[in-house]
Parts: C-alpha cells; sequence; structure tokens
C-alpha cells in the first residue's frame, strides 16, 4: 500500500522508509547474533573443559608413578582435553603443575606429594575482524575460564 500524503496540493510517495529501518536494523541484528553465537559455544565448551579437565587431571596427572616427570603428564592432560573439545581453533588449553601450599591442608604440612593442576580455557571469540557498515571491530578479548584440582602425584584416585 502506497501512503501518499498531500502537502499544499503537491501529492508525494512515502515509499523506502522501510528499507531505510532495515538497513540500519541489518548490522545491529548481525552483531547481537555473532554476540549470541560466541556466548552459547563459550559456554558449550565450558561444559566440556569442566568435565574433561577433572577426569583428565584424576587419570592422566597421577599416573607419573613417583618419576617426578610433570612434564609428561601435562602435555597428556593437554592433549586429552584438546581432543575432548574437538582440538577447535578458537580456543586454547593450558595446564599448568604447582606443589600445593601446606596452608592448604593445616598447619601439619602433610602435603609433599599433592600437586595442584590448574586447567585453563582461552577462548577467542569468531570472527576475530569483521567490519559492518563501514565500521571495524574486532575482539580484543579472549574469554579465559580456569579449573583447578589438588591430586597426590603417588596415588592414583587420590583427590583433594
Amino acid at each position: 500500500m502506497v501512503e501518499r500524503v498531500v502537502m499544499l496540493g503537491r501529492v508525494r510517495n512515502e515509499t523506502g522508509q522501510m528499507a531505510v529501518e532495515l538497513a540500519a536494523l541489518v548490522p545491529v541484528v548481525i552483531v547481537v547474533s555473532l554476540i549470541v553465537f560466541n556466548l552459547c559455544r563459550f559456554c558449550m565448551l565450558c561444559a566440556t573443559f569442566d568435565r574433561t579437565s577433572m577426569d583428565a587431571v584424576v587419570a592422566l596427572g597421577t599416573t607419573c608413578g613417583g618419576s617426578g616427570n610433570n612434564i609428561v603428564s601435562v602435555q597428556e592432560v593437554e592433549q586429552a582435553i584438546g581432543r575432548s573439545l574437538g582440538n577447535s581453533r578458537a580456543c586454547e588449553v593450558r595446564v599448568a603443575v604447582e606443589s600445593a601450599s601446606p596452608q592448604a591442608f593445616g598447619s601439619l604440612g602433610l602435603a609433599p606429594s599433592h600437586v595442584r593442576y590448574r586447567c585453563e580455557l582461552v577462548y577467542r571469540p569468531w570472527p576475530t575482524a569483521l567490519t559492518v557498515a563501514g565500521v571495524s571491530m574486532g575482539t580484543p578479548i579472549a574469554l579465559t575460564h580456569e579449573r583447578c584440582l589438588v591430586v597426590d602425584r603417588y596415588k592414583s584416585g587420590v583427590v583433594m
């Protein structure tokens, strides 16, 4: 339907207003949908990471058998978590091992063999650079999610 406005004896067509409104609204819809997509993907990766990181630490982090070689177990844990996440290019897995402090177990200091595995998921949103309607946008941030677990290196399955 064409709406006609009569002004001072002239007839003027008001067509094209919807096209202008749509042109102004489409970039906003695209940006909001990308934000929702990345948020849903990050939540999905975090849920998978929470389950598999603890399982990988308990299964692989306690199997060094007293050799004291934490580097091998860290690499195995990282690879296991990465496989469970589908080796996605958007995320990076970091695992660090540190000695558990005696303060965490009271004043007795009975934890010389307990180590803390700190697993971290770093997610970089997609796309990293986007130009919409002449405006360049980028994602300078990376979202991180961290899980820690204290285990006994020499006794498989002992979790603190």
